[in-house]
């Protein structure tokens, strides 16, 4: 008489539990991990400075939008980032990693964004930036007939712009369900190993004496 080839209801669901704790140990060693990471990294605050392009009586306002264009990425070259970096008291290559510009395609309109662990130092960045181009601008005037105009200074940010542990905690345990998930999907199952390693039923002497003789 062949063997029963299904698996015990208790033992299928020991291997259920099994899974269902593999994944919430991921989601719970996640969101620690998460968690953790939010309290240790400091936080990091920015500013933004906008400036405006304004066309003089020589040109017309599409001209001012391609300038404004021009001036987004002119803003952070090493040229105006030179200028900045004596009102903000940081090194050129501090303005590089922390600086960031966008335009719009509608108006003409230049954002200028620095990025810093203290709340004050974002501030200065931006607006020392700001200076620096608007500078530059007004030394070209006379071959762009545009006019560079400070639009809104930057402020200093009352609080951080980075992820809260609380946030960072949720994506660490979202990120541990899904990789306790995939392991899951791809580690073999008890009862494909079992069926593999069961040897191949082999038909006793009578019955193939039997199948001998019928034929």
């Amino acid at each position: 008489m062949t063997e029963n080839p299904r698996r015990p209801a208790a033992l299928r669901r020991a291997e259920a539990l099994r899974s269902w704790s593999l994944l919430a140990a991921g989601v719970v060693a996640g969101g620690l991990l998460g968690g953790a990471y939010g309290v240790v990294k400091p936080p990091v605050y920015t500013a933004t400075a906008y400036v405006v392009v304004v066309p003089t009586a020589k040109s017309d306002p599409a001209s001012a939008l391609g300038f404004a264009q021009a001036y987004g990425r002119v803003a952070t070259q090493l040229a105006v980032l030179g200028d900045a970096q004596v009102w903000a008291g940081v090194p050129v290559r501090t303005l590089q990693q922390s600086v960031r510009t966008a335009t719009s395609p509608d108006a003409p309109m230049v954002a200028i964004t620095a990025a810093s662990p203290r709340a004050d130092l974002a501030a200065d960045m931006a607006n020392a930036v700001t200076r620096a181009l608007t500078r530059h601008a007004k030394g070209a005037e006379a071959t762009t007939n545009v006019e560079l105009q400070q639009f809104a200074r930057a402020v200093r940010p009352t609080a951080p712009s980075s992820a809260s542990p609380a946030v960072t905690g949720l994506v660490g345990a979202s990120a541990g369900g899904l990789l306790g998930g995939l392991v899951l999907l791809v580690r073999p199952r008890r009862g494909a190993r079992e069926e593999a390693g069961r040897p191949a039923a082999v038909p006793g002497p009578a019955l193939a004496a039997d199948a001998h003789g019928a034929l």
